[in-house]
C-alpha cells in the first residue's frame, strides 16, 4: 500500500500549495494587513520525507528505505519588493500620494496554480492507478 500512501502525501502538499497561491492572490491588493504593514507574499516549501542521500546508502543495508512520499518543510516569505502606485486619493496614500501594494504577479501565481494543479491530479491517476492493481492483485489471489 505504499504508493497510495506516496500518493496521498502528494496530494497533501499540492493542496497546501494552492491555499497559499489563493493567500497571494486575495492579497495582491491589500495595502495594509492588521499589523499595519504591507502583504507579504509566500511560498511553499516541500520536498522528500526521506533525504535522497539516505535512500541512496541504505540501499545496500539489508532492510533498505523505501520513499515515503513528500511533506511541508515550511512555508516561507518571498522577498519580491513591493510595488509603489500614485493614487493621492486613496486612504493609505502617502505624503507624495502613492500606495504601496505587494509586489504579486498574477500571471506568475496563476501559472503556478495551474502546475500545481497538474500534480494534484497527476498524484490521484496514480493513486487510482495503485487501488485498481491492487484489486487486481486481490482478485487473482481470490481464483487460485
Amino acid at each position: 500500500m505504499e504508493a497510495m500512501e506516496i500518493s496521498r502525501s502528494g496530494l497533501d502538499v499540492e493542496w497546501r500549495r494552492l491555499e497559499v497561491i489563493a493567500q497571494n492572490l486575495a492579497n495582491m491588493n491589500t495595502t495594509r494587513t492588521g499589523d499595519g504593514g504591507s502583504y507579504i507574499p509566500k511560498r511553499l516549501v516541500s520536498g522528500p520525507v526521506e533525504s535522497f542521500h539516505r535512500v541512496l546508502a541504505d540501499e545496500t543495508a539489508s532492510a533498505p528505505v523505501h520513499p515515503q512520499g513528500v511533506r511541508v518543510y515550511g512555508i516561507e516569505a518571498q522577498d519580491n519588493g513591493v510595488k509603489r502606485v500614485y493614487e493621492p486619493g486613496h486612504p493609505h496614500a502617502d505624503a507624495q500620494g502613492f500606495v504601496t501594494y505587494p509586489n504579486v504577479s498574477h500571471a506568475g501565481e496563476m501559472t503556478l496554480m495551474v502546475r500545481t494543479s497538474r500534480a494534484y491530479e497527476a498524484n490521484l491517476v496514480a493513486m487510482a492507478a495503485a487501488q485498481q492493481i491492487y484489486s487486481s492483485a486481490l482478485q487473482l489471489g481470490r481464483q487460485s
